[in-house]
Parts: C-alpha cells; structure tokens; sequence
C-alpha cells in the first residue's frame, strides 16, 4: 500500500470519510457482536489511540501484539488467550458489510462446525481459492497459477479451539509464512469444514487503488444532509454529506455520494462527481473538477486542477493547472509499475496514487497510473508518469 501507509498503518487509511477498520468495527457491533481483538503491528499504537476502549464503535475492544508478521495462521495463533469457545475471525482490510457477518453466523448455528466464507472472483488466481462439494470445503491452494474454482477464501472464519493444536502444527509455506490456508486443509482432513457464501458488499484491500473500489462500494449507503454552510447559489444533486464547519461557495456543484470533510471548502464554480470523499480542510477551488476520489485530509486542489480516479495523502497540494489523466489513449486496462514489477490494475480508469506532503508545480500533468511518493516535489510543468521514490526531486 506504499506510498498512502509511509506515515500510517493501512487500517487507518480513509475510505468514504472513516478509517478502513472502522467499518468493519461497526459491521461487527451492528452483527451483535460485542467484544472484539485487534491484533496490531507496525505503528500499532496510532490504532489503539485511535479506537481505545471501542466506545465510540459499540464494541469492547482489546488488542494483541504481533511482533514479526509471520502469516495468518500465526496472527489467528494469537487469539488464544482472548478466546475459550467458537470465535469470529475477520481480515482486518475487508470492505464487509453485517448482512454477510449476520449469514456467516447463522449458518455456524446449524452446521456447528468450522466455516470459511467464500466469494466468488474474476481472478481468483489473486487469493486462495477454494474448492466445494455439497458446502464443505474439499481443497483450498494459496494463489494458484490454474485455479480450479472461482470460489476464493473471503477472509472471513468461524473457527473453534481446535485450530490452534494444529496451526502449531502447521508448516512454513514456499513463501515462508505460516498459512491459514494450509491450517485448514489440515483441518478438512480431520473434520468437515464448511464453506459459505457472503451476501453484500465484499472487497479486499490489497492495493492502493482497491481503495476506489471500497470508497465507491460504501458510499452506495451514504445519507446526505448538511452540517456546514451552504450556498444557495450551490447546487447539491444526490446524496451529498457536508460536514460541520465545511462550506461550499457559490457556483459549486456536487454529485452524490459525496462527503465534504469537516471545515473543507469546495468552490467557487468548481465540479464535484460522485464517489468522491474530501477529508478534514481540504480544499477544492475554482474551476477545479474531482471525480471519485479519496482527498485525505488538509490537502489543497485549489485552481483550474482535474483530478480523477486518485487517492491523493494528507497536506499535498497542486499548483494551477495541474492536470491528472486517468484513462490510456488506448483503453486498455491500466498497467502500473511498482517495485521493479508491472501490476495490470484491471482498471480502465485509474489516476494517481500520491504519498502525503507532496507538491505539484503549475502545469504539472500525471499520467495515468502514476504512484508518487511521499515529501515529492514536481516542479512546474513537469511530466511524470511511472513510480516515482520519496522525497524526490522533478523539474
């Protein structure tokens, strides 16, 4: 997820106005489910500040520690001492919504017996895909090259207490890790393991630009109303939520689903589509156009900017006239090169993925597909396409 986790752990990043975890947080406690573990990692501090005791999501919360990530089974491993009965196990970066919690529980009611939830995938090769006859679970293989199923494992488990002789068991993978994958297929061979298939919304957050999909996805529910100021020389048109202390100036339209963050500001005579959420004090300007995007917090798009299918990081800011493309001349699906290798998004549409604290000079143009590191500055006029590092320097 680099850049957009540089300077936070990924659980907290945005999606349509709360941090990613927060909506699973809330799925939980709206699945009657009343305490949950969060195991925590890297900056797992910011997590419990963040959520504390779970008062303000309607959960008691506890957290756990996972000092070195050595894969899934291990981090199930450490639900031990939190649990003595049949437990919940959730990915921590799901888009899932209660109507799928709510399922999954209700068919561990009949079965008594291990559940895996399942989805089914257009590139299944991407996950663990799953196998099934008459609802069990027949073989499970991690990210194979030739899937013999759609069905991929959707992070979601009812396990009981006799995972955990075996995830102690349980080997390194090629890759490795300790599997939880290879736990149940263990498990399978000793017991029936059911699969079930979610109902709603499911994604995984993967990458930074599965972040669009999660936004657009959550937004669908969103209830607009306004808690700032508005002109009446604005036109709001759908489900469009404007937070406390924001203002929208004459001349803007907004297209719901559309968040305006607390104290942003939006206008004059500028262009908001729909799947588009502005954090806390951003700002969008004259004759600017966004369109379903993830502005994070106190980020300025402030003159004569388009800026399409992104997620732009906290404090950047763009020069007049900064243009970002987001679909190839060619409409092929969006190519993106990060870490020495090139990733096929699936995307026809895709813009910039940019860090917090970079600056964009006037002029600048983006090409489609670009990642731009965090603490950058473009330099006016520039051209940038491709990966381009922290900290770097454009002209």
């Amino acid at each position: 997820m680099r850049p957009l986790t540089a300077n936070r752990p990924k659980a907290l990043l945005p999606v349509a106005g709360k941090p990613l975890m927060q909506h699973t947080l809330e799925a939980l406690a709206a699945s009657d489910i009343q305490e949950v573990t969060i195991l925590i990692g890297w900056q797992g501090r910011r997590l419990k500040e963040h959520f504390g005791r779970g008062d303000s999501v309607g959960l008691k919360l506890s957290y756990e520690e996972q000092i070195q990530a050595r894969g899934t089974a291990d981090a199930v491993r450490l639900a031990q001492s939190h649990v003595d009965g049949p437990f919940l196990s959730v990915n921590g970066d799901l888009v899932v919504g209660p109507e799928a919690i709510r399922g999954l529980l209700a068919f561990y009611a009949k079965r008594r017996a291990p559940i895996v939830g399942v989805v089914r995938s257009e590139r299944p090769e991407k996950f663990g895909v799953v196998e099934v006859a008459d609802d069990k679970v027949v073989a499970i293989e991690e990210k194979p090259k030739a899937p013999k199923s759609d069905l991929v494992n959707a992070g979601v488990y009812v396990f009981e207490p006799d995972i955990f002789p075996l995830i102690e068991a349980t080997p390194r993978s090629a890759r490795g890790e300790y599997e939880i994958t290879d736990t149940i297929r263990m498990l399978a061979e000793k017991r029936d393991v059911y699969a079930y298939r979610l109902t709603g919304p499911w994604i995984d957050v993967g990458t930074p630009w599965d972040l669009l999909a999660a936004n657009a996805a959550l937004l669908k529910s969103l209830k607009g109303g306004v808690r700032g100021d508005v002109s009446p020389k604005a036109h709001l048109d759908g489900e469009v939520l404007v937070e406390e202390g924001a203002h929208v100036l004459p001349g803007s339209y907004l297209r719901g689903p559309t968040i305006v963050g607390r104290d942003a500001e939006v206008g004059p005579n500028c262009f908001v589509r729909p799947s588009t959420a502005l954090g806390a004090r951003t700002k969008v300007g004259n004759a600017c156009e966004v369109k379903n995007c993830i502005i994070m917090d106190d980020t300025h798009i402030p003159h004569q900017n388009y800026v399409g299918d992104s997620v732009i990081g906290e404090r950047c800011n763009l020069g007049a006239g900064t243009r970002v493309a987001n679909l190839r001349l060619d409409e092929e699906t969006v190519k993106v090169s990060h870490r020495g290798r090139v990733h096929d998004t699936g995307l026809r549409k895709l813009g910039v993925i940019m860090g917090d604290d970079v600056k964009v000079g006037i002029g600048a143009s983006l090409d489609v597909g670009t990642i731009i590191g965090e603490e950058t500055f473009i330099g006016p006029g520039a051209v940038v396409r491709g990966t381009v590092a922290a900290r770097s320097r454009i002209f």
